[in-house]
């Protein structure tokens, strides 16, 4: 189950049926009445009976959401970080490509994952984080993606709200890189992460070893 809910709010002494959405940065309702919960206000937020309890701003809500409950109280309490979100994971190689933020190549290699800034098809990488300040700069898509393994991955980083560079923009390129996208988190503040990888059907059949 994903971050998504029907549910019933309880709050305030009244109870509404309506659909309850764990997002990024806020924990919101929809019904007959409305709640948005910035996540940075939540003091609390514990599960019991399929039923979530959040306090914040000195207030109480109650999320009846289901087996669900468990789940996202945790994701509240303990939000994934950023390299949690990208997937980058202990030993991966990462090729880092354009003017990405400084503290980035910090917390990769934090992580234990390998980070460089020479591209080459001959040592391809797990993964491969652009920085695309425009669309023309999307061109080299058709390049990069030769440099990432067959299971693995591009991310386009792109500024927000940005006319020069849209998600329009970017999903355009990579089908005509052919990609696929399959995932968009938020990088930071300023940018937004697209993720791209080479379509299963396309990547290179790998023989079995001969005993």
């Amino acid at each position: 189950m994903g971050y998504d809910a029907a549910c019933t709010l309880r709050f305030d002494g009244t109870s509404s049926r309506g659909t309850a959405w764990l997002e990024h940065k806020d924990l919101v309702f929809r019904g007959p009445r409305r709640l948005s919960i910035p996540l940075t206000s939540i003091t609390k937020a514990t599960a019991a009976d399929g039923v979530l309890s959040v306090r914040f701003d000195g207030r109480e809500a109650e999320f009846v959401v289901g087996d669900c409950a468990a789940k996202w109280a945790a994701r509240i309490t303990n939000p994934p970080s950023r390299l949690d979100k990208l997937g980058i994971k202990p030993g991966m190689s990462v090729l880092a490509v354009g003017s990405l933020e400084p503290s980035f190549a910090a917390e990769v290699e934090g992580r234990g994952a390998r980070i460089s800034k020479r591209a080459s098809p001959r040592t391809p990488a797990d993964m491969v984080f652009f920085a695309a300040d425009d669309c023309a700069a999307l061109d080299r898509l058709v390049e990069l993606r030769k440099m990432i393994v067959p299971a693995g991955a591009l991310w386009v980083v792109r500024p927000k709200g940005q006319k020069a560079i849209t998600e329009s923009d970017t999903m355009s390129a990579g089908k005509r890189a052919g990609l696929v996208d399959v995932k968009v988190v938020s990088f930071s503040e300023t940018h937004t992460a697209e993720k791209f990888v080479i379509p299963v059907a396309k990547r290179p059949k790998t023989r079995p070893s001969k005993s």
